[in-house]
């Protein structure tokens, strides 16, 4: 097996281990680390959370002495700047590591290529950009947030095969199958925020949690322009429990604003028009949050919203291998394409059956 393989394999190792951070280390980038040694992985590490020992230190740890004269196989250039926790390449360095081999570079302005200019100065053989792509998905959120200030908004739907997203009446559960419901779960338990309408709320009273064993619950964010949230909703009776932020076009010290912040929940009051709150400017509030990544869950109000207003960055679908026909409800509104040439674009689709259901990720094309 050739070196080139060899990087290959150990760098999909390191994104294998930083993915366990996904939705865990906002402001910072999830990021995987192996040391090798003589073939061999002695060292393994990832960043679990702002605040907490980064990728590389942790993978040092692990390997202690024996990290002398290895190679350190890291998803994102190693940072050279002290911010909660000292600079990583003090410690690559440090450590006696012989060889880098880097996933992506670190996209953050501020930093051009720090780390691995001090460790090419420290005489460290650095080769840069092995499974690069891989390493680029691991960090899109991390990449959106410190380059443009906006989270990463990824809008899942889940469908019938003719995408009805419910019945005439409104009866949408279930439409996919338990094995689906995990992976949306998943899903959840990979973003900072999760996003829904005032809608939603009303119709299911979800609990917009992550009820896998070892997820996190996603700070939760209900759109609701006339404060139409019930006091009873779960949403709001477990806030004490899992953050849970309203924006509003009522003011933020009204009665029942204040009621509601009795009970634990954020309320802000954000401009609107008609009542209707714009899904830019509250991606713009999450992004001052340091909330790097968004799954918007709404129905199809919602989900029209933000793909008119070209916030969405990603889409995750599921399919049920159903039909409800031209009376249910569809799975998007009206987007106002007139013309095929307007009609969203949509990138390489990556398709998945999870027990006879149909997942399809894509990317929206961004003009």
């Amino acid at each position: 097996m050739s070196a080139t393989d060899n990087d290959s394999r150990f760098m999909r190792q390191a994104i294998a281990l930083g993915r366990r951070g996904l939705g865990r280390t906002s402001p910072n980038p999830p990021v995987g680390a192996v040391i090798v040694r003589d073939g061999m992985v002695i060292g393994r590490g990832y960043h679990h959370g702002a605040g907490l020992p980064h990728a590389e230190v942790e993978a040092l740890r692990d390997a202690g002495k024996r990290a002398r004269g290895a190679t350190l196989y890291v998803t994102l250039e190693p940072c050279a700047h002290h911010g909660r926790t000292p600079p990583c390449t003090e410690a690559v360095i440090a450590a006696g590591i012989r060889r880098v081999v880097v996933g992506t570079r670190d996209p953050n302005p501020k930093v051009p290529g720090n780390g691995i200019n001090l460790l090419k100065a420290a005489g460290i053989e650095v080769a840069c950009g092995v499974e690069q792509t891989a390493c680029d998905q691991l960090i899109a959120a991390f990449r959106k947030h410190v380059v443009e200030g906006l989270p990463l908004v990824t809008l899942k739907l889940a469908a019938t095969l003719d995408g009805r997203i419910a019945t005439a009446s409104g009866d949408s559960k279930w439409i996919t199958n338990p094995t689906s419901r995990r992976q949306a779960h998943r899903l959840r338990s990979e973003h900072d925020a999760i996003l829904v309408g005032t809608e939603t709320i009303l119709h299911d009273d979800p609990q917009l949690t992550c009820r896998l064993r070892g997820g996190r619950n996603p700070l939760r964010v209900i759109l609701d322009g006339r404060l139409r949230i019930p006091l009873e909703a779960q949403v709001v009776t477990s806030a004490r429990q899992t953050p849970t932020l309203v924006l509003t076009a009522r003011s933020a010290s009204s009665d029942k604003a204040k009621r509601l912040s009795a009970l634990g929940v954020e309320v802000i009051s954000m401009p609107s028009k008609d009542g209707k709150i714009r899904l830019r400017r509250a991606m713009r509030r999450l992004g001052k949050r340091n909330v790097a990544s968004v799954l918007i869950e709404g129905g199809a109000t919602v989900a029209t919203a933000a793909l008119r207003e070209g916030i969405v960055d990603r889409l995750r679908l599921f399919f049920a291998p159903k039909l409800i026909g031209g009376d249910g409800r569809p799975l998007v509104g009206p987007l106002g394409v007139r013309r095929l040439r307007q009609a969203l674009q949509l990138g390489r689709l990556q398709v998945k059956q999870f027990a006879g259901d149909l997942f399809v990720a894509t990317e929206v094309v961004k003009a």
